[in-house]
């Protein structure tokens, strides 16, 4: 694998973990007991920690990557694993010789 697809493929895990650990830890205005700013909207964090989330959403990258990469080096899933075409037929499954 080239380091220009590993570093695209690390990089869509990122976004991807960033947007999976982004609402853990964060409390409204409301649940902090604060008062909201007029045009504030309700859901609005009161304790936003971009550091954090960044932090997590590293860790969390590099794990799910090593993954990729483990099956990508060793195979344990492939396409073939997938095939959905099997699943939706409506052949019935012929008798294998052996």
């Amino acid at each position: 694998m080239k380091i220009t697809s590993i570093i695209a493929i690390y990089a869509m895990f990122w976004v991807l973990a960033a947007f999976l650990v982004m609402p853990f830890g964060i409390r409204t205005h409301e649940e902090a007991g604060e008062a909201t700013i007029k045009g504030q909207a309700n859901s609005a964090p009161a304790n936003f920690q971009p550091r954090k989330i960044a932090r997590r959403a590293t860790i969390l990258s590099a794990l799910m990557f090593g993954l990729y990469y483990a099956n990508y080096v060793n195979g344990w899933l492939g396409p073939q694993d997938f095939d959905l075409t099997q699943v939706i037929s409506d052949k019935p499954d012929l008798p294998k010789s052996y």
